[in-house]
């Protein structure tokens, strides 16, 4: 199969406004994909399987010139230099600890089944364990890539949006309005809250009162937080950030 497009990659983690983040980028007249397709880039061929799954499931947009997908966990992995794109567009972006620990547990909590993440504890591991990830993969040079504060995309959309239009080299330029796709709020998906159904950005506080989170869970995250945002940072070709490494 052809790949005749070029791919635009978000590595994060759960819970950093990806799925916001998603149905912008895919909103754009040039772009196709917006949900996590849960697919390890390693060679070639998984950008057949990339492009097959959009295919099946909402048509690749006429005139359109990128696929975009985003990887949140260390299961996918994006080995670049395996797959030899030349038109290939990182962006790398974490939120702070606290939040983003809570809101884990709180989706987790909402579930009918028991789920690990539910765990204050396990959702502390799993944040740090990525977010570490994140960082060996921005250490080695060998990529360029953007980075961005995950809070900008409800603290300050209208400074980020523009900074990602002229990285991704887009026009017209990125919305704080999107669609609403076939996938949007599907469990495994992205988000599955009422929130990514209005079709523009909300910019409500989340309130996570009601979830406690051990002070030394939260010591150990945000230890981890600022030395591996401070690397991802120092890494970077660009930054938006919310505030100063």
């Amino acid at each position: 199969m052809q790949n005749d497009y070029d791919r635009i990659f978000l590595l994060s983690h759960m819970r950093a406004f990806t799925s916001l983040a998603g149905h912008i980028l895919g909103s754009h007249p040039h772009i196709n994909g917006y949900f996590e397709m849960h697919i390890s880039y390693e060679d070639r061929a998984s950008l057949d399987r990339q492009r097959s799954v959009l295919e099946d499931v909402e048509g690749l947009k006429p005139g359109s010139r990128h696929i975009f997908d985003k990887l949140l966990h260390n299961d996918y992995k994006l080995r670049h230099e395996r797959i030899g794109l030349t038109g290939c567009k990182v962006l790398v972006s974490l939120l702070e600890p606290t939040q983003t620990i809570k809101s884990i547990v709180d989706l987790f909590m909402r579930k009918e089944t028991e789920e690990l993440y539910a765990s204050p504890a396990a959702a502390t591991a799993y944040y740090i364990e990525r977010i570490r990830t994140l960082a060996e993969f921005c250490r080695g040079g060998s990529i360029t890539y953007y980075y961005y504060d995950a809070e900008m995309f409800q603290a300050a959309p209208e400074t980020l949006l523009p900074a990602l239009t002229g990285w991704l080299e887009l026009d017209p330029p990125l919305s704080e309005r999107y669609q609403v796709f076939s996938q949007t709020g599907m469990a495994g998906k992205g988000d599955s809250s009422k929130f990514i159904h209005s079709g523009k950005i909300d910019r409500t506080p989340m309130d996570y009162s009601h979830i406690t989170v051990a002070p030394e869970l939260l010591d150990q995250a945000g230890e981890a937080y600022r030395e591996c945002r401070g690397e991802i940072i120092t890494n970077a070709r660009d930054t938006v950030l919310k505030h100063p490494a």
